[in-house]
């Protein structure tokens, strides 16, 4: 048999390893409080529910690649509403969740092989995709001293030791919550239009900011594509629905590519994303209790003896430093869960060159579960 294993440097997403690894102990009968998947513990809108079943009979073909245009006016609505911004329906595609976006964005907006920066720590599906793509990377390291906040000047420096096409950029961010505010996100945009940089905005977390309003990129630049999705603000991590809005010149192209590669987002994700946005006061109940859980969660760490740093500002996510427990973040993490019953991210998911002093802990699901995982870890650690 070939051996087509290749030293690429795609590896696994650690998090859902440590997922599989908490199935199986629970299959054998061990409770498992789950800290590790950004997943929203609550259900979508009972109203989404109830529109998806009055549909179900009749929604089973194909939509237009872009999107039903229900879902799409409701999305123009959106950004007119939340942002003040006017947004062409054209320029507007659901995706199969924010990953699809991602994938059309690398495909319609760069040559085969260029090299696109991400942030360190950062989401590691940003780099996993772009090195399954045969697309080059250029990491931007940031740090816990400044609240891991990117810069103007961060990008400057980055591009000067190795030039890049494009940059994508999350705020809030995963794995550190952290979130620039308009100014710094300002400095952002204007970085990357002085050095010819294309913007790949990741706005998924956008609602789930604790210490202001969310600023998208549209309302600085229209030449930044837009990536967003439904899994975390409206609860809906399954149905695998997100969208994505593009500059004039990469739409035709962008509607090509879904063509091809996804045909178009599930009809009945559509129609339950259509309803979802209607029901942003069910999404704030429940943004109201991340709010509470990152207190609870965030003071819980300090005292165990985590190093927390500044507060998360935006998402449901603690980073926190495991110095004083270990030097080794997935070996600290399979022992927590198999024998404190805590199932948690391991930093080298975010960063492979410095994450091995941190943890990512996810507060999206119910008071009781943080409760009981820093009994346990406190019962564990100490």
């Amino acid at each position: 048999m070939t051996d087509n294993t290749r030293n690429d440097g795609l590896m696994p997403f650690h998090a859902m390893e440590i997922l599989k690894h908490a199935k199986a102990l629970e299959a054998g009968g061990l409770t498992v409080c789950h800290l590790e998947l950004g997943e929203p513990g609550s259900p979508p809108a009972p109203r989404v529910i109830e529109a998806v079943a009055k549909a179900l009979p009749q929604a089973q073909g194909y939509t237009n690649a872009k999107g039903l245009i229900e879902l799409r006016e409701g999305l123009a609505q959106y950004y007119a509403a939340q942002h003040g911004v006017a947004v062409d329906t054209e320029a507007i595609l659901a995706t199969m969740g924010s990953s699809a976006g991602f994938i059309l964005a690398f495909h319609a907006a760069f040559a085969p092989g260029a090299r696109i920066a991400i942030t360190r720590p950062g989401y590691p599906a940003y780099r996993n995709t772009l090195v399954g793509l045969g697309f080059e990377i250029a990491e931007i390291p940031l740090a816990l001293g400044n609240g891991w906040q990117l810069t103007g000047a961060d990008i400057r420096a980055a591009h000067g030791r190795q030039s890049f096409a494009g940059l994508l950029f999350a705020s809030p961010a995963n794995p550190t919550g952290a979130a620039v505010n308009r100014a710094g996100l300002a400095d952002i945009v204007d970085t990357c239009r002085d050095l010819g940089v294309r913007l790949i905005s990741d706005e998924i977390y956008h609602g789930l900011h604790y210490r202001g309003p969310s600023v998208s990129a549209l309302e600085l630049t229209r030449d930044a594509i837009v990536i967003n999705s439904f899994s975390k603000y409206y609860c809906m991590t399954g149905w695998r629905i997100g969208w994505m809005v593009m500059p004039d010149a990469l739409i035709r192209r962008a509607e090509i590519l879904q063509q091809n590669l996804f045909i178009s987002a599930p009809t009945l994700s559509q129609i339950a994303a259509t309803v979802a946005l209607g029901e942003r006061d069910y999404a704030e109940e429940q943004k109201a209790a991340y709010a509470a859980n990152r207190l609870l969660l965030n003071d819980g760490l300090a005292a165990i003896g985590f190093d927390i740093g500044r507060m998360s500002e935006g998402a449901f996510y603690v980073y926190a430093g495991i110095s004083r427990f270990s030097n080794d973040s997935m070996a600290f993490c399979q022992t927590l869960l198999e024998q404190a019953g805590v199932a948690t991210a391991p930093g080298i998911d975010f960063d492979r060159s410095g994450g091995q002093g941190f943890v990512r802990f996810s507060y999206a699901g119910t008071r009781q579960t943080i409760e009981l995982a820093l009994e346990r870890m406190g019962r564990f650690l100490r």
